[in-house]
């Protein structure tokens, strides 16, 4: 039997498989709110096979947007205009369906990527306003600074989440994952490249997790026993000096105490001097080191591209899942041909079980 093709538990939530979407901004929102867009790509992705859907980057505020095409979950605006995507989505497929949650920080603030590159927009700039952090230090030479968070901006910044999450739940969302990765907010207050501060959320690595500890307890304190929590992580900043795997291990194992559902491995996205080296499976080894030091599942993440290759990071328990991203937009049905290519069953929507080649057909079930 196929690994990838079997079942595993997230905390309280089952996967009918090992394949997981990634969350995947798509900067199609207006002021937070989804769209037509989102309520055609979720339906799409739900009918890819996968044993779960993260859905993208979803922002706890208006300003922890990355760009302001980003989705939010903040009001009850932005959570009618979800329900109405996710309303189409759930139609036709049980897929369980996550989200993430996250605050761009100093990253915020941007035109969507294929307008000018995605670069900053100014406080002053129609689409721009003025972005927070840590400390002071913008993300790369030449950009606005953004301005440093005192108590009451960081108390309101774990409100936010908690409230996002509420969110979440009234939406019968099946998970949440927090982003704490790719150099974003909670990822720039882990990091000591980016986090000067000489308070309780500076300073000693002890300081530095303080704040997602902080919103993982207050995330997990709206959540139902029912509803499966997780987070990502970059596993190293990749450069000399920043976050790195051991302190990575020390915050994986905080986080499992605290009876954290999964983690996400990602890496890097922090400092524009990153130095990362492509190859397929990449960031497997972080997500390997880490899964020997933690009780709870572990998703890969990182060029995994073929069915043999997400077999294998799985038989050589790597990791407990792997998450797929660019890969499923290029190929929505990837885990019907890994099925096929792997001797697996995957579950497909009957409408779509006479487009399975004659030879592949034993692969397909039906699910209505």
């Amino acid at each position: 039997m196929s690994h990838l093709f079997s079942p595993l538990a997230l905390g309280p939530l089952s996967l009918p498989n090992r394949i997981v979407i990634a969350p995947m901004c798509q900067y199609s929102s207006e002021e937070g709110r989804a769209t037509d867009w989102h309520a055609f790509h979720w339906p799409n992705l739900a009918q890819s096979g996968a044993g779960l859907a993260i859905i993208e980057a979803t922002a706890i505020e208006p300003r922890g947007r990355i760009s302001w095409a980003d989705l939010g979950l903040w009001d009850d605006t932005t959570e009618a205009a979800f329900a109405k995507a996710l309303a189409a989505t759930r139609r036709y497929s049980m897929m369980p369906i996550g989200v993430q949650l996250a605050h761009a920080g100093r990253k915020a603030s941007t035109q969507r990527p294929w307008d000018h590159h995605g670069a900053q927009v100014a406080p002053d700039a129609p689409h721009g306003w003025q972005t927070v952090s840590a400390s002071s230090q913008p993300y790369s030479k030449g950009q606005h600074p953004p301005v440093a968070l005192d108590q009451a901006g960081i108390d309101a910044i774990i409100a936010a989440f908690a409230d996002s999450a509420r969110r979440a739940v009234r939406l019968g969302l099946d998970l949440i994952e927090i982003h704490a990765a790719h150099g974003y907010l909670l990822h720039q207050f882990l990091s000591p490249l980016s986090n000067q501060r000489d308070d309780a959320y500076g300073g000693s690595l002890e300081n530095r997790m303080r704040l997602v500890l902080q919103v993982f307890d207050a995330v997990k304190a709206v959540v139902p026993a029912s509803m499966a929590l997780g987070i990502r992580i970059s596993a190293t900043d990749w450069v000399e000096g920043g976050w790195d795997l051991a302190q990575s291990l020390v915050l994986a194992k905080a986080l499992d105490a605290r009876g954290c559902h999964f983690i996400d491995v990602s890496s890097g996205g922090l400092h524009p001097g990153q130095k990362i080296t492509l190859a397929p499976g990449y960031q497997v080894p972080f997500a390997e080191a880490i899964k020997r030091e933690v009780a709870m599942p572990v998703m890969a993440v990182g060029l995994i591209t073929e069915p043999q290759q997400a077999e294998d990071i799985l038989q050589r328990d790597q990791a407990d899942a792997v998450a797929l991203a660019r890969g499923i937009l290029y190929d929505p049905r990837w885990p019907w041909h890994a099925a096929a290519a792997l001797g697996a069953q995957v579950a497909v929507a009957p409408q779509y079980l006479r487009s399975a080649p004659r030879e592949h057909a034993a692969h397909f079930v039906a699910t209505l």
